[in-house]
């Protein structure tokens, strides 16, 4: 692993769920504690404000449940980009689900009770936590409606869920134009994920000279990095990984 930023030069840049939070059976059952909020505001003003979260989420789920304190947002794997709390969201210009793809995402939704169907602006999620048989037939069913549109669409594989979404915007691409922008112009970006979606934004970081942390390999859990986050809001610099704590 590559050596953290000096805290001073760094900016943090956060997964959402299976990151800060934990993995719950629906989206909206997640639980955000209250101490991570505080430990969040007490990092953001040791960063001079250079504090954002990418998600997959929509960037509005990521406000109601993080209360706006990150000062960048990106969500829908970059589909969707707030550099600041007053700025408007910006999307590239990226195609959106054909209506015929959402009919057969809620006919399979329909037919494999327990599954959830989650709609985005521009894609689209099958949830099959609560109904793990179901997880190969959604896969062969969303793999052959995507083909049809390969160079537009991506099938990307979540947490027990499929999901699509067009080609075009990444966490990595999202990262690198967070970077771009005040406060974080001129630090090094932390970024830290736990997901498949998470790898291009862990390049991104890398190539700009900072580093990207894997959950599973350097921390293990959500609870993991909440400890770590909270030691460092309270100590004002990085500690330790818990990777390296296992050493």
């Amino acid at each position: 692993m590559s050596p953290l930023p000096a805290f001073d030069q760094a900016a943090l840049l956060l997964d959402l769920d299976g990151t800060l939070l934990d993995i719950a059976p629906t989206p909206d059952s997640v639980v955000v504690p209250a101490t991570l909020l505080d430990c969040l505001t007490t990092i953001r003003t040791h960063l001079n404000g250079a504090l954002a979260i990418i998600s997959g989420r929509p960037i509005e789920q990521v406000d109601l449940l993080l209360r706006a304190i990150p000062t960048a947002v990106a969500g829908e794997h970059g589909g969707a980009l707030r550099h600041s709390h007053h700025s408007a969201i910006e999307r590239p210009d990226l195609p959106s689900i054909p209506a015929d793809w959402l009919a057969t995402a809620e006919h399979l939704h329909a037919a494999h009770p327990g599954t959830i169907l989650e709609r985005k602006i521009r894609g689209l999620v099958l949830h099959y936590r609560l109904a793990p048989k179901a997880g190969g037939p959604i896969h062969a069913a969303l793999t052959l409606m995507v083909a049809t549109r390969a160079r537009e669409f991506v099938l990307m594989e979540a947490r027990m869920a499929w999901e699509i979404r067009p080609i075009g915007a990444d966490k990595g691409s999202a990262l690198r134009q967070i970077m771009a922008h005040q406060p974080f112009t001129g630090r090094r970006p932390i970024f830290i994920g736990d997901d498949v979606t998470d790898r291009d934004a862990i390049a991104v970081a890398q190539a700009l000279g900072g580093a990207g942390l894997f959950v599973p390999d350097i921390f293990g859990s959500p609870t993991n990095v909440r400890t770590w986050l909270a030691q460092a809001a309270r100590d004002g610099a990085w500690p330790a990984c818990m990777q390296e704590d296992r050493a």
